[in-house]
């Protein structure tokens, strides 16, 4: 017999991975910096988050599943923060974003 906790696991958890991979996608195809800073930024995050609830649904509420709800809750925070300051320090060191409309016009008029 299937169990119920098990199902939502592995769905959670598959989700998560598509999510993760997907960002590690858009880092090797998007062009610039911040792009591929935005892309792994959101794509992790919450492919991160779903692994982790999967396994708090896996594990249940004991001592395991608290921790991994800090773990979660460190991941909220620090990876947005993490992926601002990055974007800050790239713009405050003089690295401009590539805008591919603007390339359009130039070349057109």
């Amino acid at each position: 017999m299937i169990d119920i906790t098990s199902v939502f696991t592995i769905i959670l958890v598959t989700a998560g991975i598509f999510f993760l991979l997907i960002g590690s996608i858009g880092t090797i195809r998007l062009p610039d910096f911040y792009s591929r800073t935005h892309a792994t930024s959101k794509s992790d995050t919450l492919g991160m988050m779903l692994v982790i609830i999967g396994l708090i649904i896996y594990e249940g509420f004991t001592i395991d599943g608290g921790k991994l709800i800090l773990v979660l809750l460190f991941i909220l925070l620090a990876n947005p923060i993490g992926a601002h300051a990055l974007a800050r320090a790239a713009l405050h060191a003089g690295l401009k974003p590539t805008f591919e409309d603007h390339k359009k016009e130039d070349k057109e008029g």
